[in-house]
């Protein structure tokens, strides 16, 4: 087989199965023809840049491995024609849970890498973007959040960045799949910062939906930090999940959920924004910038039981509601607090009757 042929078998077996590591290809193992053409360009070894790997592209030979992911939501933009790559400098683990496929690995530009059946979760280099806006969007709108319930979010980020808010008194995190937390711990040790043990939190390894239905009107805020809406996690997109999160909240609660990129799933957006408008008193569209994430960008969906709440106006500047701790912040700030809430004109367009 060819090189040009190995290499597009590859890139079909991304498109085909979503993510997965493959092996790269050694000058040794190359043919003559990508040889020459390796040689022509210089090959020292660089990682490519954007755009760069391609079919028929040959790979650096430093980076043995590569993990890459493209579209997978079906009927989504993005769905089979997209990919984005990162080098694999060590695999660290490869097991599956009673739930779910489980990969860490280092990779040469973001950390180490959290990945659940082929999807990248989160990385040491960038989590922090998603981390802080996820929970502060939502504790800097709330007059007095102290009772935080976190559902998913395994790997300790949002919790670790709930507890930084001095008026919070407890913070309950639901994770189903315990092996996803001890793993974190191990290897993803900065995201949670010690976060599993404070005492302010508690871990629930179960199912979150059961959670709440055994705790009507008890948090001020929920967060819920979901992977894509494939397979379990897509009754997380749904209007009856919604209802559960309503029911959990106090009369001024409101949540937070992941909601997407508006790039590749403008309609479940439009979806999610249609029912939750027909549930909850206030709902708002946010998004902050991730590089390892689809298209760059993620959403968060935005909803209060309270119809004073206003987004789009933080109740409390970082200093007020974090004191010292807001000195540790990376992304989150009050002035991009408001400006996570404007949206491009196309978003504008597929959602102007939302937001």
């Amino acid at each position: 087989m060819s090189t040009d042929e190995l290499v597009k078998g590859l890139a079909i077996g991304v498109l085909a199965g979503g993510a997965a590591v493959y092996l790269a290809l050694n000058n040794s193992k190359r043919g003559p023809a990508a040889s020459t053409a390796a040689a022509a360009a210089g090959d020292d070894g660089h990682a490519p840049a954007p755009g760069e790997l391609g079919l028929g592209n040959t790979l650096p030979d430093t980076s043995p491995m590569w993990f890459s992911e493209g579209g997978h939501i079906p009927g989504q933009k993005g769905e089979g024609g997209e990919v984005g790559s990162m080098a694999i400098e060590e695999v660290l683990v490869d097991t599956h849970s009673p739930y779910q496929h489980i990969q860490f690995f280092r990779s040469k530009t973001y950390g180490n890498v959290l990945v659940l059946d082929g999807n990248c979760q989160v990385t040491e280099y960038d989590e922090f973007s998603y981390q802080e806006m996820m929970t502060h969007l939502a504790l800097c709108s709330h007059p007095n959040p102290k009772r935080v319930l976190v559902v998913g979010g395994g790997d300790g980020g949002v919790v670790r960045e709930a507890l930084k808010h001095a008026s919070v008194e407890e913070v309950v995190l639901c994770e189903i799949d315990q092996m996803v937390m001890d793993l974190s711990r191990i290897h993803l040790p900065g995201l949670s910062a010690g976060a599993f043990d404070h005492p302010k939190t508690t871990v629930f390894c179960g199912d979150g939906m059961e959670y709440m239905r055994k705790h009507e009107d008890y948090f001020d805020v929920i967060i819920t930090d979901s992977s894509d809406p494939i397979g379990p996690a897509a009754a997380l997109f749904e209007e009856s999940y919604y209802v559960l999160m309503k029911k959990a909240l106090k009369s001024n609660g409101l949540l937070c959920t992941q909601a997407e990129s508006m790039w590749f799933a403008p309609d479940i957006i439009a979806e999610m924004l249609d029912f939750a408008r027909g549930l909850f008193s206030q709902v708002e569209y946010a998004y902050t910038t991730i590089p390892t994430y689809p298209s760059g960008t993620i959403g968060f969906l935005l909803c209060s039981k309270d119809d004073g709440t206003k987004f789009k106006t933080p109740l409390r500047t970082v200093d007020e509601a974090m004191g010292s701790n807001a000195a540790s912040l990376k992304y989150y700030s009050t002035p991009i607090h408001a400006a996570s809430f404007v949206l491009p004109e196309f978003a504008n367009k597929k959602f102007g009757s939302y937001c």
